[in-house]
């Protein structure tokens, strides 16, 4: 049983007790599953133990414990450089972690394994693998990392492969290469079928995207994708495309990132960037720019959750997919520990009752709630690993 959750009280005051309690109720009895976040590369590289409490970042296992946050799929990323035997050193990493706290996490590979963990009252964790520069061209590192325990490959991230465009080049116009999967790319994504891995289709560019469709025989995945149609951004997925994963039987998981979810937000963050230039530069030597932006944004807290959205932009993408796909083909990915902004009240993993009591203002059944926070990753995932 998972513990009271207090953030829902908060959330929950000046409604009815009747209500407050089935939302503490529904929440603690699903199954919530996290598709994406990048913990490995933001927080354990930096040598934070998210076994314990932290004050920084947006994951450890006790708020995750605390937001009812049953599964965690762990990102296993790098930018342009480190590939294969950066990956290997993440996933050790993960291991590292499961080896300290086998009383609270434990690595999972499959349908079976994960409901297990859940009912043992641990946290299942899986890692996907997010870029497929990270495979360095060669097929025999897919068949490595799946013997690892891969869940899922992303085909690209930002940057482009020899073998498959991504979405931020093809609208940048940066494409070395023509536009979708080359012979080795289909190659890549037949492996992974074959092997039981999830094809991911977020970042990839929208001709890699249909082709990949078109050639995977088990459901593809958006880990962490968001809707077009309300945010015309790179990263999202056109209504065409929603319906297309939704028709290999597959989910789009909702990512929680502020650019994503609000169209405005970009535009007033360039003004609070400008503003802070000369701060940011400076933090930029010291830190890198990434945790340079994550720096000023807590030193401008108060100015930088002005430019947050309000919760209710979240629950506009999953009505949306709702609406036009159904809720069976709905998830979160919330991509905690990648971005620097969420919105207003998600805080870290301990908020994910939020979530649900959102979806029940709203008037979702109970059974469509539980789907959305994780039984749809568990079809999906016992779809591709065959258990």
């Amino acid at each position: 049983m998972k513990p009271n959750i207090l953030v829902l009280a908060l959330l929950l005051s000046g409604t009815t007790p009747l209500f407050a309690q089935h939302a503490k109720t529904l929440h603690e009895s699903a199954i919530v599953v996290d598709t994406h976040g990048d913990i490995m590369f933001n927080q354990i590289r930096n040598g934070l133990d998210v076994g314990k409490r932290q004050t920084s970042g947006n994951f450890d296992l006790v708020r995750a414990k605390e937001g009812g946050l049953d599964v965690q799929v762990f990102s296993i990323w790098c930018d342009h450089t480190g590939g294969y035997a950066l990956a290997n050193r993440q996933i050790d990493s993960l291991q590292s972690l499961i080896r300290r706290y086998p009383e609270k996490i434990a690595q999972v590979r499959n349908a079976e394994d994960l409901k297990k963990t859940v009912v043992e009252g641990k946290m299942a964790a899986l890692f996907g693998v997010e870029g497929g520069h990270m495979i360095e061209n060669r097929l025999d590192y897919v068949d490595s990392l799946a013997k690892r325990g891969m869940t899922y490959l992303t085909l690209t991230w930002n940057n482009s492969t020899p073998w498959a465009s991504s979405a931020a080049e093809e609208v940048l116009g940066k494409l070395r290469n023509k536009a979708g999967l080359n012979a080795f790319g289909k190659k890549v994504v037949k492996r992974l079928n074959k092997l039981g891995v999830m094809v991911d289709l977020s970042h990839v560019g929208e001709q890699t995207f249909y082709d990949a469709v078109k050639i995977s025989n088990k459901p593809v995945i958006a880990s962490h994708s968001s809707v077009y149609a309300l945010n015309a951004v790179p990263r999202n997925l056109k209504d065409s495309q929603l319906k297309a994963v939704a028709k290999s039987g597959g989910v789009v998981f909702v990512n929680f990132y502020s650019g994503f979810i609000d169209s405005t937000y970009s535009a007033r963050q360039k003004g609070f960037l400008k503003k802070y230039d000369a701060e940011l530069k400076t933090l930029g030597a010291k830190y890198g720019r990434s945790h340079a932006m994550d720096t000023l944004m807590v030193i401008h807290q108060k100015e930088a959750d002005e430019l947050r959205p309000p919760l209710s932009k979240l629950i506009d993408h999953i009505d949306y997919l709702v609406k036009l796909i159904g809720a069976e083909h709905v998830g979160l990915g919330a991509d905690f520990d990648g971005a620097e902004s969420y919105p207003l009240g998600i805080n870290s993993v301990a908020d994910y009752p939020l979530i649900t009591a959102a979806l029940l203002e709203r008037g979702y059944a109970d059974k469509d709630i539980k789907l959305i926070l994780g039984e749809n990753f568990i079809r999906v995932l016992k779809a591709n690993a065959g258990k």
